[in-house]
């Protein structure tokens, strides 16, 4: 053989040992005919590798492992930042809810007022700033709601 005179005959699980990678890889390649290879009678494979040949694949798959394995420090990374967020936001709203329920209580009781509130500016000075009431207008005609009571649908 011309073939065994340049290249040692291993087996698949020596020829991944030598290159430094697994059993599959070496399969893989023999599927795609980038390695030689032969059977015996037994149906054993054997794979011919240079005497060069020794963990040729080593630096390239050390690479890809420490890029695999950066990336999955990353995916944990941010699973944890995403699962972070979620427990802030559900914190955010339960302190928002629990404040709505008690902003009516917060909120001084409105008494209802029969007499007109008297003007606390003249009415030449109201003229001049346009603040003053009319002394027929009641308070709570001018009173608006307040935003988050309309926005709330609150009385």
């Amino acid at each position: 053989m011309g073939v065994s005179e340049k290249m040692n005959r291993v087996t698949v699980a020596e020829a991944a040992a030598r290159l430094g990678v697994k059993e599959q890889a070496i399969r893989k390649r023999i599927q795609r005919g980038t390695l030689v290879y032969d059977k015996d009678d037994d149906g054993r494979v054997y794979v011919y590798l240079d005497m060069e040949d020794r963990a040729t694949g080593t630096d390239a798959d050390a690479g890809i492992n420490t890029l695999l394995q950066s990336l999955q420090d990353q995916v944990v990374y941010l699973r944890q930042e995403a699962e972070d967020w979620k427990e802030e936001a559900h914190r955010k709203d339960t302190i928002i809810m629990s404040l709505t329920q008690r902003i009516p209580e917060l909120e001084a009781p409105r008494e209802a007022s029969s007499e007109p509130r008297e003007a606390s500016v003249s009415d030449s000075e109201g003229a001049d700033k346009g603040t003053a009431f009319s002394e027929t207008q009641k308070p709570s005609e001018h009173r608006k709601r307040s935003w988050w009571r309309e926005f709330f649908g609150l009385e």
